[in-house]
C-alpha cells in the first residue's frame, strides 16, 4: 500500500476530511496520512481507539512514537494522558488498550537504528522556548543525529520565511 509514499513531493493533509479506516483490530480505527508497505510498513497516521479496545502484544520493528492528541492511551507500562509523547525503540513491543477511547498521532517504523532511547514526555508540563522565528514558539522533544522532533505554537498572524527542511518534515 502506497499512500503520500513518495518523499520528495510536498503534500497537505486536511485531516478532518479524512474517513477514519478500520485497522485489523476492531475498535482501532485510522486516518492514514502517509504509508509504505504493508501492516507492517513505514507508516503515519492519526489513530483512534473506541472505548474498550485494544491491540495483541506486538513488536515494533522500526520503532513507533506517538503523541497523544485526546483521551488516555494506555499499555503495560502506564496511562498516557493528552499531550503525553512516547518514543519507543526499534524492537519494543507492547500491549496497548483503552479505557474510555482516544486518538493518537503515530508514526511506525521511522527511527534510526542506532536511536535506542526509550522516552515518554508530559508535555503538557514543559514550557514554550523561543525559535528561530518571530511569533512561533517550541517545545523539542527530541533530537538524535539529523532528526528533530518539536511541537510547534504559532502566534496569530506569525509568519515563517521560505526554507528547505532537509530529509522532509511532518
Amino acid at each position: 500500500m502506497l499512500i503520500n509514499a513518495d518523499l520528495t513531493k510536498r503534500v497537505v493533509i486536511h485531516t478532518p476530511s479524512l474517513e477514519w479506516v478500520p485497522s485489523p483490530l476492531p475498535g482501532v480505527q485510522r486516518r492514514m496520512l502517509d504509508r509504505h508497505g504493508a501492516e507492517s510498513g513505514r507508516a503515519t497516521s492519526m489513530v483512534r481507539y473506541a472505548p474498550g479496545s485494544s491491540f495483541k502484544e506486538h513488536t515494533h520493528v522500526g520503532g513507533e512514537e506517538f503523541l497523544v492528541l485526546e483521551g488516555v492511551f494506555s499499555d503495560e507500562r502506564g496511562d498516557f494522558p493528552a499531550g503525553s509523547y512516547v518514543r519507543n525503540p526499534i524492537g519494543s513491543k507492547h500491549t496497548p488498550f483503552c479505557k474510555d477511547g482516544c486518538i493518537i498521532f503515530v508514526k511506525l517504523h521511522q527511527i534510526d537504528e542506532a536511536d535506542t532511547e526509550k522516552k515518554t514526555i508530559d508535555t503538557n508540563a514543559m514550557q514554550w522556548e523561543t525559535s528561530d522565528y518571530d511569533g512561533v514558539t517550541q517545545k523539542v522533544l527530541h533530537v538524535f543525529g539529523d532528526e528533530h522532533v518539536s511541537l510547534f505554537n504559532f502566534s496569530p498572524g506569525a509568519q515563517v520565511s521560505e526554507h528547505v527542511h532537509e530529509g522532509g518534515s511532518e
